[in-house]
């Protein structure tokens, strides 16, 4: 078939097939809420029939929101994140929305452009990692006029709706736990703190915690690479080999305490015994480990699925949208 010979199939195309007006093929489309279920059903497979695909860019340029939700998360390296999204797409699953998003690199600047660039294509809200963005961002996200949620942290104040949990009351909440182990001989070790603006407010909190025990960090490690396995392995021999004596490390995430696991293995410490290893997020590479590690598992697929959420019940019903905090606690795990 030449090009120009095809024919467009439009949304009257849909609606004929289906046996409903054009406005309710469209709202059954888009997955408003006051289409029965029978009724969208019908224009769905209509659509799927006769291959309409429609023009969102169309509607969004006309004035109306896209169907899209952009999503900026600071990266896809951590499975933490990957949580969040598969959060975020069991909640939209027959809406009508889609996800779209963009990686930050825990670098202001780019998610300055990120949320600019997503914001020209009208979307039907945002979700955004933390509370700390620039000045520049956060006015674009004041001026949206469209729901903005911001994820995984309490601490600061929100543009519009925040999902997550206190990054520093959770540092303290470790630290209290480790305290209560006895741990004494704590040292930490991170990667990337000085832009992962969260971890550096866990540790914030694990520091002032272990202050008012009349305590300080016995070690500080820091890397400049990419946080993971390899480098909590690396990192740990580092600190060990410079403090013997420890009897606890803290690391920023349970990736980097895995890998200090493997170190402890191969040097023959006894973990939780000799040494005790903590870290954060809960991830499920430590219940594999021939060795405990405490951590605090964060609800990270359940806040990614509650932000996703709001923003369905917002574009369904915009009486239904207001500015609001809704906390999750992690929960600190010792082990089997």
């Amino acid at each position: 078939m030449i090009l120009d010979e095809r024919i467009r199939v439009t949304l009257a195309d849909v609606a004929a097939e289906a046996g409903v007006s054009k406005m309710t093929a469209s709202r059954a489309l888009r997955g408003s809420g006051d289409v029965s279920n029978t009724n969208t059903k019908k224009v769905r497979q209509a659509a799927r029939k006769i291959g309409y695909v429609g023009n969102h860019l169309a509607s969004s340029l006309s004035g109306q929101r896209s169907d899209l939700i952009g999503v900026a998360i600071p990266s896809l390296a951590n499975i933490v994140f990957a949580d969040v999204l598969a959060g975020i797409a069991e909640a939209i699953e027959g809406s009508g929305l889609q996800p779209v998003f963009g990686v930050t690199d825990y670098d202001l600047g780019k998610e300055y452009e990120i949320i600019r660039n997503m914001l020209s294509w009208k979307p039907a809200g945002l979700i955004v990692t933390g509370l700390d963005q620039s000045d520049d961002a956060k006015r674009l996200l004041a001026n949206a006029n469209i729901p903005v949620v911001q994820i995984m942290d309490l601490d600061g104040t929100p543009v519009d709706v925040c999902v997550g949990f206190s990054q520093r009351a959770a540092g303290e909440e470790m630290a209290e736990a480790l305290l209560d182990m006895g741990r004494k001989r704590i040292a930490y070790i991170g990667c990337g703190v000085d832009m992962d603006v969260r971890a550096k407010k866990r540790l914030e909190g694990f520091t002032e915690r272990l202050s008012r025990a009349g305590l300080k960090l016995a070690a500080t490690r820091i890397g400049d690479g990419p946080s993971g396995i390899t480098a909590g392995r690396e990192l740990t021999s580092e600190v060990l080999s410079e403090h013997p004596d420890l009897d606890c490390i803290y690391y920023s995430n349970d990736d980097l305490a895995a890998g200090g696991a493997f170190h402890c293995i191969a040097a023959g410490l006894a973990v939780p015994g000799a040494i005790t290893l903590a870290g954060f997020n809960g991830l499920d590479i430590l219940e594999s480990l021939p060795v405990e590690i405490v951590t605090s598992r964060t609800p990270r697929r359940e806040i990614g699925r509650t932000a996703a959420k709001l923003i369905v019940e917002a574009n369904n019903d915009a009486d239904k949208h207001q500015s609001q905090i809704l906390k999750y606690t992690p929960v600190i795990e010792f082990g089997d």
